[in-house]
Formats: structure tokens, C-alpha cells, sequence
């Protein structure tokens, strides 16, 4: 049976390629209005473009997700264009450095905090208030199994998907009551742009084929978890994290 989302509003934020892409294509399937926000507007703006071709509803708007001005003024905008939000997925991700802990840049390390870390909370703190107004909502943060294996080469990004797991609970435990539920994804290695620095490396390459499912994931692989977790067949379904990695965490 198909997700219906109709008449809901949902955010993707980090839409304009990869898992956000394919997550917004995923919910416009089903039915939902979907705001699709990137750093830059051409990328979300084909996207919205291609969901509208297929029959679905889309906007498109500029969000840089470490900026807390343009998250609020984002949030004013779905409320004034939208009038209500019922889905919002935090799938934006900065990931500057691959190499040494001991090497990383100071200013890497912000930009990974602010996007990874800084920026979802704020994006939920803005999103959860409108939730409230339009009768509750779904949250569904899109983490990485960094926060649980803390990959060679990913020191400070692993931490900021660990403390996006952790914000995840801290978010369902206080907002369950208001009609809000918050969930996680945690992806694999899923076959991106963003993640080209690990899909090239012969090391993991060989490593993928040791999986019980052998190889990379794909973004549209990420999609049903996604569905399920904002639908109302997940209405019991709060503060957990879906494993969607092919076999990685098993060991």
C-alpha cells in the first residue's frame, strides 16, 4: 500500500542531489507539498522542477543550513506560502576534511558543526512550533553510521552524527506529548558526490564487497525507511534510529 502524504507540507533541507533528491521525490510521490532548500537555488530549483513534471507539488527556496538567520527566514516563508509544516527531514551535511584528527582545520571543524550539528537543531527549534499549530508532525533527521563505527579519516564528523542521534531523543522525549515524533536514519556508505572521497577509495570498495548486501548503497535505497518513519503507520514510532547500511554495523 502507498504512503499517502496528501495535504501535508514537508521540508527536505540539502535537496538539491543525493539522499535529500531522492527523499523529496519520495514524499512529492505520495502526495506532499515539498519545500526543497540548498545553498544554492539552481540545484533545489531542477528538483522542484522535475517533481513538478512528474505531477507532484514543489517549491524551491535557498537555505544555508549553518546560517541561523536564513533558517528563520525560511521558516517564515512556509509559514506565509505554506501556512503549516508537517514533515521536516535534516538531511544537510558538511563533510570538508577526510584525513587525520590531528590535521583538521579549525575553520573544517566549525563548518561540520554548524551544518551537522547546529543546524538541525535550530531547524527542528523553528519547525517544531509551526508542528505544534498544524496539529503535530514528523521529523526525520538523517544521521550515518559514523556516529556508531567512528570511521579513519572522520573524526569530527562521526561526533556530530553521534550528537545527531543524541538530539534526536532529547527532541522526541519533549515533544511526543505536543504531537511531534522525531526519528532517525542512519545510512551506509551510499553512493553520492557528497560521499566520492569514500566511494573511491579502493579500501572501501573492497570492504563493501564484504557486506552481506555487497556493495554501496544508492539514495533511492534510503526512501521507504524515510516514508515509513513520517507516515502515520509509524505513529507509535518516536526517538529510535533505522540502520539502513547493507550489513555494516554487524561487524
Amino acid at each position: 500500500m502507498k504512503t499517502d502524504l496528501s495535504g501535508k507540507v514537508a521540508l527536505v533541507n540539502g535537496a538539491s542531489r543525493g539522499i535529500g533528491e531522492a527523499i523529496a521525490r519520495g514524499l512529492a510521490d505520495c502526495g506532499a507539498k515539498v519545500v526543497c532548500t540548498s545553498r544554492r537555488i539552481e540545484g533545489v530549483q531542477a528538483v522542484a522542477d522535475a517533481i513538478a513534471a512528474a505531477g507532484g507539488e514543489a517549491l524551491a527556496h535557498t537555505c544555508n543550513a549553518g546560517d541561523l538567520e536564513q533558517i528563520e527566514s525560511l521558516m517564515q516563508f512556509i509559514k506565509g506560502e505554506c501556512g503549516r509544516l508537517d514533515i521536516l527531514i535534516n538531511n544537510a551535511a558538511a563533510n570538508p576534511y577526510y584525513g587525520p584528527a590531528t590535521d583538521l582545520p579549525p575553520d573544517a571543524f566549525d563548518k561540520t558543526v554548524a551544518v551537522n550539528l547546529k543546524g538541525p537543531y535550530y531547524f527542528m527549534s523553528h519547525a517544531v512550533p509551526l508542528m505544534i499549530e498544524s496539529g503535530g508532525g514528523a521529523i526525520v533527521n538523517v544521521a550515518s553510521i559514523a556516529a556508531l563505527l567512528s570511521m579513519p579519516g572522520q573524526a569530527v564528523y562521526s561526533m556530530t552524527k553521534a550528537g545527531l542521534i543524541s538530539i534526536t531523543g532529547a527532541f522526541a522525549r519533549e515533544y511526543g506529548q505536543s504531537g511531534v515524533r522525531v526519528n532517525a536514519i542512519l545510512p551506509g556508505v551510499v553512493e553520492t558526490k557528497f560521499a566520492e572521497a569514500l566511494t573511491s577509495d579502493p579500501g572501501v570498495q573492497k570492504w563493501l564487497k564484504r557486506l552481506p548486501i555487497a556493495r554501496a548503497g544508492q539514495p533511492e535505497d534510503m526512501v521507504a525507511g524515510v516514508l515509513y518513519l513520517v507516515s502515520d503507520e509509524a505513529a507509535y514510532t518516536t526517538g529510535t534510529t533505522l540502520v539502513m547500511d547493507g550489513g555494516a554495523t554487524l561487524g
